[in-house]
């Protein structure tokens, strides 16, 4: 099969022929159709310090895919040859004290498709069954599956709090924090401030009904604020960027009790008034990865009863190319400046 390889400890990637997986036991094969590039695989074909400490060379990478299920292993019950489906890549171990109590998103001995074991850059990919989302609803086409992942991050992110009536401010318009609108919008946000430096991500932002789109290059979110007519702060906060300045601005401009998660992973220390957040009596929690199952349950369920959010999280998908023509596809998602690019794995 054809797949995107990472051979050594290394920057690159190859595009090379690789053994087909077989299912174990409890696995399932599936054929990939489309295949999202996610940030962290932008850090895989780099090499930084993080892909250094955590990635399982040789390997291949993906983890936000979408497929046909082609071959089920005998212990498999639920999932059937022929489901069209998407994966939770977080494989986890089943035993320790979070998953035993029903909580597999906080597993300590998670192991990452695509980073610890073999993911779906290919033509094929297995996984364990437990770790199988099939789409029951026909509108899901294979772009919008591929993307059911970082969609994932986006609710598990907006879903943490109540929103009904709350005013929400998100700083970092890339694809997840746009996704983020539309989810916040769903749950009964009231109005919504979404901060970035990339002029063409604030006009999806826009698009997608956001009430204020801010270019913090040229305007500090206390401006937005009194813009908007927030005259106690914005109530929640979804810190999606990981930038050092974000988390801080954020939390200067939050009501007294104000609420905020946090999805962007900072590159080093950042400096937080710790007094304001007692004095303020903030919140703040971390987000990683989505709850297994319950935002995958959510997610499904807001496409298919609200069609102008699934044509919203649609539109995000900017850029389709042929996986054969996975550097260029790099190179737009390195750039920034669009929404979610995905490999054609049918054309491969």
């Amino acid at each position: 099969m054809k797949a995107l390889f990472k051979s050594t400890r290394g920057p690159g990637l190859e595009f090379v022929d690789r053994p087909e997986p077989e299912a174990g036991p409890d696995e399932v094969k599936i054929r990939v159709m489309a295949t999202g590039i996610c940030g962290t695989d932008l850090h895989i074909l780099g090499w930084d310090a993080w892909a250094d400490g955590a990635v399982a060379a040789p390997l291949i990478p993906g983890h936000e895919f979408y497929g046909e299920v082609v071959a089920v292993g005998g212990g498999v019950r639920e999932v059937a040859v022929g489901d069209r489906v998407s994966g939770e890549g977080h494989v986890v171990c089943g035993v320790c004290r979070n998953c035993r109590a029903g909580r597999r998103q906080m597993c300590i001995r998670t192991r990452s498709v695509g980073v610890q074991r073999d993911g779906a850059f290919a033509e094929y990919v297995v996984i364990p069954e437990t770790n199988v989302w099939v789409h029951r609803d026909p509108a899901i086409t294979p772009e919008l599956g591929a993307v059911f992942d970082p969609l994932g991050n986006a609710v598990h992110t907006a879903l943490s709090y109540p929103l009904v009536g709350e005013d929400v401010l998100i700083t970092g318009a890339g694809p997840i924090g746009l996704m983020a609108i539309g989810v916040a919008r769903h749950a009964g946000a009231n109005r919504i401030a979404i901060t970035d430096v990339s002029e063409p991500r604030l006009a999806l932002a826009r698009s997608l009904g956001a009430d204020l789109a801010v270019d913090v290059s040229q305007q500090r979110i206390a401006d937005a604020q009194r813009e908007l007519g927030l005259t106690e702060g914005f109530d929640v906060g979804f810190e999606m960027s990981g930038h050092p300045t974000a988390l801080p601005e954020m939390i200067d401009n939050m009501n007294h009790g104000g609420r905020i998660a946090m999805l962007g992973l900072p590159s080093g220390a950042i400096d937080i008034d710790w007094g304001k957040v007692v004095t303020h009596m903030l919140t703040l929690k971390g987000i990683y990865g989505r709850e297994m199952y319950e935002t995958w349950y959510a997610m499904s369920a807001m496409l298919s009863s609200n069609h102008a959010l699934r044509a919203g999280i649609e539109a995000l998908v900017t850029d389709v190319l042929p996986a054969a023509q996975w550097e260029r596809a790099f190179e737009t998602a390195r750039a920034g400046t669009g929404g979610k690019v995905v490999l054609d794995w049918t054309a491969a």
